[in-house]
């Protein structure tokens, strides 16, 4: 490995040993690396917050040089510091272990192999490569609901005039993919005894009405709205989760279940939310003592760059792979919002990540680091 190769991948072991599970506190990896960016002679922001889950404190970090006071950087590297958690019995885990060119290890593919890169082109970037600015824009908690990059919006930092989002896409650019939207539902029944249902209501069986409606309109309203960048092309539903009832010969008094739905892009939000309402009103005129509860808790919008954007030509020409949509969400949808015309990419496979064994080929990384090399020469000098 040439010199370069090897401070990429001795950073990103660096990066792998510090366990920024997303229940955990970021601030340990953005401590370690903050001195080499001030010697770089990046200034740094940092948004700070407390996770009303873990109670932890997390940080929005965003490195910028060069530029024009008052304008928007010309590019943003992109990329996530939170992981998912790991099984204890992988030992390699925090110890970036490499076989056969592959680098294993939490978060090597999702997406520390991405920020390694990225810290690695933007610190040998010459300073007449960074003109009209450049920033490493590093995130927390896009795992649990991409809770930092919602903050940089509703806050309005983090503007650059393009981005590209750090994500195992094995290289190839991506413009866009579906929301990802979530309601969690408690159906309400009356306890009894099973010998005589008709001393109580069962949940159960007021579920499944619930279900079967939403079922039909999965497969038939919901298929209506197509968009042939995804597939499917159409906004799709699961109930992946469900629970209810205390014993078999007990009518089960409950009965909860969440959905979920991907919405395609440009599809009104509210949409399948007014669907749910609609089941929930049908079913109580049928039955006037149907009763449920309904929480929307999450709703991440889908998102499309046009095809002809400059960045996504760049990434196309440079990695020599199609652009291209995908299944999964990302952080793009809120660089878009804050006027970013923005991409996904990144080393490694997705198919890889949230697994024991996640690994990062090494040809891809050192692939990567080259690429966003290019990019910062070719937007920002």
């Amino acid at each position: 490995m040439t010199s370069r190769q090897e401070e990429l991948v001795t950073l990103l072991r660096e990066l792998v040993a510090i366990d920024t599970t997303s229940a955990r506190s970021n601030v340990p990896l953005l401590e370690h690396i903050t001195p080499r960016l001030e010697k770089a002679g990046f200034s740094l922001e940092r948004q700070t917050y407390v996770d009303a889950v873990s109670g932890e404190t997390k940080v929005n970090l965003l490195a910028t040089k060069g530029g024009t006071a008052g304008e928007p950087p010309a590019l943003a590297l992109v990329g996530h510091t939170d992981c998912v958690p790991f099984d204890p019995q992988w030992t390699e885990a925090l110890a970036l272990t490499e076989r056969d060119g592959k680098l294993y290890g939490r978060g090597s593919c999702d997406t520390k192999g991405f920020i390694a890169c990225a810290l690695t082109a933007a610190l040998n970037a010459p300073e007449d490569a960074v003109k009209k600015g450049l920033m490493v824009l590093l995130t927390a908690d896009e795992e649990t609901g991409c809770v930092g990059a919602k903050k940089l919006v509703e806050a309005r930092l983090g503007r650059a005039k393009r981005a590209i989002v750090g994500e195992p896409t094995s290289l190839q650019p991506i413009r866009g993919h579906k929301g990802y939207c979530l309601a969690e539902v408690e159906v309400l029944g009356k306890e009894g005894h099973s010998a005589y249902p008709d001393t109580g209501a069962s949940a159960i069986f007021r579920a499944g009405r619930f279900l079967h409606r939403l079922e039909q309109l999965a497969l038939t309203k919901l298929r209506e709205d197509t968009d042939p960048a995804f597939s499917p092309p159409y906004t799709t539903v699961n109930v992946g989760v469900i629970q209810g009832g205390k014993a078999k010969n007990v009518l089960p008094g409950s009965c909860r279940f969440s959905i979920e739905w991907r919405p395609i892009p440009g599809q009104d939000p509210e949409k399948v939310e007014g669907m749910i309402r609609g089941i929930v009103a049908a079913l109580q005129e049928e039955e006037p003592a149907y009763e449920v509860t309904l929480g929307f808790v999450r709703e991440d919008l889908g998102v499309s760059v046009s095809p002809d954007a400059e960045i996504l030509s760049f990434l196309s020409e440079q990695s020599g792979k199609p652009v291209d949509t995908v299944a999964f969400g990302t952080e793009l949808p809120y660089l878009t919002a804050l006027g970013a015309e923005a991409a996904v990419m990144g080393p490694g496979d997705i198919k890889v990540a949230h697994q024991t064994g996640e690994y990062v080929p090494l040809d891809q990384l050192v692939r990567c680091e080259e690429i966003l090399s290019a990019a910062i020469q070719r937007f920002c000098a």
